[in-house]
């Protein structure tokens, strides 16, 4: 890449470049003119010389007298520092002050002798190998009657010329140096000052570039600089309010997007990330920062999302569904797609907003299995009254004794759907009490809950011959609702009865750990596979459905355990494994 050059090193050469060309062309004008001057004069000279010495020689050509003529010639040379020359119209030399007429060339042929033959003043300047020196010649004739008589020629070497040109020259050139040097000073001075405005301009560009907008540029003496000052200022002015509008309006929306629970990914037509806030990066378990520009599939490994991205893009239009995530268990993610505009309405990618809807399709599916379970539970013994009773009614039953078993039968059923009528009851009444935390809780003593269940319980116990083995000190205190308490160490307490074997023994325990107390109905029953144990507190669940219901359970017990420790603030757990029994822990807070 070619070097840039800086301002002043274009303009200061330019200037100085001008300055010494107009020199020279005036230095050589001036020496040319010069020149010529001194020729002209010297021209006059040597003529004005040839006419003072013309008076005196046409006194000795008529009658010619060469010898006179030529000491005449002689002599003022010698006086005037002069070479004269006379000839006849012939060309013959007949007197010159220099050398000896006779031995000396015909003149006819030279140029100012031959002007002067023809009646005009002749010059001329050349080489003159009889003196080997340039000279210059001036010749005219002498004439009578309009007849010439000869020709008298005065000539000077053209040294002295010469030599007045260079000393005049050398003056000239050291002036004119002498004016380059200052002219130099003043092309540099008047560069710099009309390259320094700029250069304060150029470098608050560069803090204009480097986002600092508080500097102004003062207004030079000049209108156009002064001008443009003051457009850069309100470049400036304008520039910051720009950025700063931009920058808030970023921050804006990164705050908002920031702040959304739901996942925001914005991608291009070729697929690659433009942003992405921190719910989506949490989502797919990925860094929002280093996500931008990179392609979609490098980021995020989810074959379902990528063909929905792909087809949002395509389609141009708002699209919607839903993809399962195994990150840190699984998780629903419902999407909706919509085009990414650009201010021309055109399309430059997609925006895909994802909600987490685990929750809510969590609890359609109970819904569903809870209307799917009431309408079983309640339709099985519903059909078995149904049908005993028209039995009876039709008479097809005579013997007493066969009409007291259907009546039975038909009475186990209707207690069967008063406990499930009476379980979802309390079950709602419980719900409703713990979203409106209308549960009044009192200090109490947990042994006291104890005593009430195991009254309640002990008689289901006997009969299998199980025991239950209370623990609780009798200072365990915390608050809760008594009845609702109690009810939820009967239910645990009356599963542990039911799925116990005979013979064995149920601990029921209380204690305070940290800032809680925690009930436990420890069993030895068959216990319950590890795949059961997240939906065992669901409305309806059950592990075993044919003996749950051959034990006479609804199914609800367990959800009303939980949703009565919710009530407490607290919750329950359970710990179990095939063949070694179930443990149930109440948390309750304390304080």
């Amino acid at each position: 890449m070619k070097r840039k050059k800086r301002l002043i090193w274009q303009i200061f050469p330019s200037f100085l470049l001008i300055t010494l060309l107009s020199l020279l062309a005036v230095s050589w004008y001036a020496s040319s003119s010069m020149r010529h001057f001194f020729l002209d004069q010297t021209a006059v000279d040597l003529d004005v010389r040839a006419v003072l010495l013309e008076q005196q020689v046409v006194a000795h050509l008529l009658p010619l007298d060469p010898a006179a003529v030529d000491a005449l010639c002689k002599e003022m040379g010698r006086l005037s520092a002069t070479r004269y020359t006379v000839m006849m119209p012939s060309g013959k030399v007949v007197g010159d002050s220099r050398e000896t007429p006779h031995l000396m060339d015909n003149h006819a042929n030279r140029p100012e002798i031959a002007r002067a033959l023809a009646g005009e003043t002749g010059q001329s300047i050349r080489y003159s190998n009889t003196l080997l020196q340039s000279m210059m010649y001036v010749a005219r004739p002498i004439k009578k009657d309009n007849h010439i008589l000869a020709v008298i020629r005065a000539s000077i070497p053209t040294t002295f010329i010469d030599r007045e040109l260079r000393s005049i020259q050398l003056k000239i050139a050291l002036g004119g140096l002498l004016i380059a040097m200052v002219a130099a000073g003043i092309s540099l001075w008047i560069s710099r000052r009309i390259t320094l405005p700029v250069v304060a301009m150029q470098e608050n560009a560069g803090h204009f570039a480097d986002g600092d907008f508080s500097r102004r540029l003062a207004a030079p003496d000049t209108e156009e600089m002064a001008g443009l000052a003051d457009a850069l200022n309100r470049m400036s002015a304008q520039l910051d309010r720009r950025i700063k509008t931009i920058v808030s309006q970023r921050n804006e929306l990164e705050t908002v997007l920031a702040s959304m629970l739901e996942g925001v990914i914005a991608v291009d037509n070729e697929e690659r990330i433009i942003n992405m806030n921190a719910a989506a990066a949490g989502f797919f378990n990925c860094q929002p920062e280093e996500s931008q520009g990179r392609d979609l599939q490098e980021v995020i490994r989810n074959s379902a999302l990528q063909q929905f991205v792909r087809k949002s893009i395509t389609s141009k239009i708002p699209t919607e569904d839903d993809i399962s995530l195994y990150h840190n268990g699984e998780k629903t993610l419902h999407m909706q797609s919509s085009p990414l505009l650009d201010a021309n309405k055109a399309q430059i990618g997609t925006l895909v907003v994802f909600n987490d809807v685990t929750h809510f399709r969590r609890l359609e599916n109970l819904r569903r299995d809870f209307v799917a379970n009431v309408s079983h539970e309640i339709k099985t013994p519903l059909t078995a009254i149904k049908g005993f009773v028209e039995t009876l009614h039709q008479g097809g039953v005579d013997k007493p004794e066969e009409a007291e078993r259907f009546l039975g039968i038909i009475k186990k059923h209707v207690d069967r759907l008063s406990s499930i009528v009476e379980d979802l009851l309390s079950l709602s009444r419980i719900e409703q009490e713990d979203e409106g935390k209308t549960i009044e809780l009192e200090d109490g003593y947990v042994k006291d809950v104890f005593q009430s269940a195991l009254q309640i319980c002990r008689p289901k116990a006997q009969e299998k011959n199980i025991a239950i083995s209370p623990d609780c000190d009798e200072e365990t205190s915390a608050k809760f609702d008594a009845t609702l308490l109690e009810q939820a160490v009967v239910n645990l307490l009356d599963n542990a009865i039911k799925y116990s074997e005979p013979e064995s023994t149920i601990f029921l325990k209380a204690y305070r750990k940290d800032s809680e107390i925690k009930i436990r109905i420890e069993d030895q029953g068959m216990g319950i596979a590890k795949k059961h144990l997240p939906r065992l507190f669901e409305r309806f669940y059950r592990v075993d459905k044919a003996r749950s219901r051959t034990m006479g359970g609804t199914g609800l017990g367990l959800a009303i355990v939980k949703h009565i420790a919710q009530a407490h603030g607290g919750s329950v757990t359970v710990e179990s494994a095939l063949g070694k029994g179930s443990t149930f822990t109440i948390h309750l807070p304390v304080g």
